[in-house]
């Protein structure tokens, strides 16, 4: 079987980027890989042993064309509500929270939020198959 190790994406302001997703997510540097023409850096935290990896391509000015491929990274967290309102005291500007039910029973809640590149990332609620 496989195991999940990492997702990257390409970010243009590491700092920038760096306090996001330790804001958001408490995802601390677990591993910094320096190179002449790029800086891979590995995210984690506690909750799990995935990691999500920032690459910084030095010589990039423009922000990237997140394109139309793109869909989102998601997160799952305890207490939605809690986490909702911690985002937007911390100025991170969460959408609205939804209650996705299409049959009329909620199959999850859950917000998006935008990182500083526009990555949107789904913050859900842990139940059901989101534990």
């Amino acid at each position: 079987m496989a195991k999940a190790i990492h997702s990257m994406i390409r970010v243009l302001d590491e700092a920038r980027s760096l306090e996001f997703y330790d804001k958001a997510f408490g995802l601390k540097v677990a591993d910094r890989l320096d190179f002449p023409d790029f800086t891979l850096i590995y995210l984690s935290n506690s909750e799990s042993g995935f990691e999500f990896e920032l690459t910084v391509n030095k010589d990039r000015a423009e922000p990237y064309d997140l394109g139309d491929g793109y869909g989102h990274f998601a997160v799952s967290v305890d207490d939605l509500d809690a986490e909702h309102a911690r985002f937007e005291a911390e100025g991170l500007a969460p959408r609205k929270l939804v209650e996705f039910a299409p049959a009329g029973e909620i199959v999850a809640r859950f917000f998006f939020v935008a990182d500083p590149d526009g990555y949107q990332i789904e913050v859900l609620e842990r139940s059901g198959r989101f534990k």
